[in-house]
């Protein structure tokens, strides 16, 4: 187990480089069975879901090396179509080793999947997909699939545009015989990694980034080279922390098409940003006031499918808003869980009411002051880092570990902006 001991009114001050994007990374390791040959990656953030991935593809018989951001990956034979429920129980992505397993072997078996507790999260669009795709289901305390005569394409569409349903179409459709139209499909930057990703290893996908994607079945992938994008939620992250604390902070390793939205949002808090090529300028010394709605109306900042805002973007959000003059109010839409972190904020001064289980209106500018809390999940975790930097005297955060599922040298990055926070095992 491991804590942070955070001591807040630090000037946050300096540059940052994100890491590779976890949720690219996660369902690219799943998608590296699909080939016998050795794939190469780049830009893997070293993080504790990704550890947890390769572990589950080495149970498979997986091969590889993992260091200094780079995969050296090969999987020549698969010895198990069985995931364990341990490493199952580990983080949600390991549903997408169905799709492989398919693939190459026409069975596969697992456990329901782990993860953050934000609310429920279905799995129904995954299951729809394989078995429209021409696997069969079965099962009670696992999921069963059995696909003897091998994967046909065929038009879907998904009733919501779920990020991991459409990976594992994705994945589970390269192989597959003749083509798959996917209507509805997610279009996050992390669903376009992963599609370009599979490309580069000989498969045949267009439209990755927009919600109708066609994937032409081929025979074969291949080995190859790729380098993940960098990690969008990442780099809001780092954006949120010098926002909320007043901080100048260039967040380096960016793609500018990839914070349209975060940039419009954190106009309306009344922060600016500059994005400028490879890298995000935020200068220092901003006093936010929340831009409200035309007539003067309060506004809402909500979440939703790309390229509206992510919902993990909204625990950091919530945090920078507390100070900020004004008032707004927050829709978390996906989620039903996600929230509830702010009775944290609460409890260290924010002007904060939960309206209901999706709903949090927040008045700024609050005093935070320093308490103690446990992380309930990766954002709200980070949230909590940034909120405890913006208070007055001493947090602690109980269950670190959760952080690190999602943010690689976090510790590191803080103590370079010139946070004073160091970290506690016991």
């Amino acid at each position: 187990m491991h804590s942070l001991i955070v001591q807040g009114g630090a000037e946050i001050r300096g540059s940052v480089t994100i890491g590779g994007n976890k949720n690219a990374a996660l369902p690219m390791i799943a998608a590296l069975l699909l080939t016998d040959e050795e794939v190469t990656l780049h830009n893997v953030p070293d993080i504790l879901d990704v550890r947890t991935m390769l572990d589950i593809a080495g149970e498979l018989g997986a091969e590889y090396t993992f260091r200094n951001h780079t995969l050296v990956f090969r999987c020549p034979r698969i010895r198990s179509t069985t995931v364990s429920k341990e490493l199952c129980s580990r983080n949600r992505t390991s549903i997408l080793f169905a799709a492989p397993l398919l693939a190459r072997c026409g069975s596969a078996e697992l456990y329901p999947p782990g993860g953050d507790v934000i609310g429920r999260r279905r799995l129904d669009g995954h299951f729809y997909g394989l078995i429209k795709l021409g696997a069969e289901m079965s099962g009670d305390q696992t999921y069963r699939f059995e696909a003897e005569s091998g994967l046909v394409g065929r038009e879907l569409f998904l009733d919501e545009a779920s990020v991991t349903a459409t990976e594992q179409i994705l994945i589970a459709a390269a192989t597959a015989r003749g083509t798959t139209t996917l209507y509805n499909a997610a279009c996050e930057p992390h669903v376009r990694d992963l599609a370009l990703l599979l490309n580069a290893m000989g498969a045949k996908i267009s439209g990755a980034g927009s919600n109708t994607v066609e994937i032409e079945g081929v025979e074969k992938l291949h080995g190859c080279e790729y380098t993940v994008v960098g990690d969008h939620i990442e780099a809001g992250s780092f954006l949120a922390l010098a926002a909320a604390t007043g901080g100048e902070v260039t967040v380096h390793g960016t793609t500018p098409r990839h914070y349209w939205m975060l940039r419009r949002v954190f106009e309306r808090l009344g922060v600016t940003m500059e994005l400028r090529g490879d890298h995000i300028f935020l200068p220092g010394g901003q006093s936010p006031r929340i831009e409200c709605d035309f007539g003067g109306h309060i506004p809402q900042i909500s979440d939703g499918p790309w390229p509206q805002y992510p919902s993990d973007m909204m625990s950091c959000t919530i945090v920078a808003a507390t100070q900020c003059i004004g008032t707004v109010m927050f829709f978390e839409k996906m989620f039903e869980s996600r929230i509830y972190f702010a009775d944290r904020l609460i409890s260290m001064g924010a002007n904060a009411i939960v309206c209901d289980p999706h709903r949090v209106v927040i008045t700024g500018r609050a005093q935070l002051h320093g308490v103690t809390m446990s992380s309930p999940d990766i954002r709200a975790g980070m949230a909590m880092v940034i909120a405890a930097l913006c208070a007055r005297g001493e947090s602690t955060i109980h269950s670190a570990e959760v952080i690190y599922r999602g943010y690689e040298n976090l510790v590191e990055k803080l103590s370079g902006l010139g946070a004073v926070i160091e970290e506690i095992s016991h």
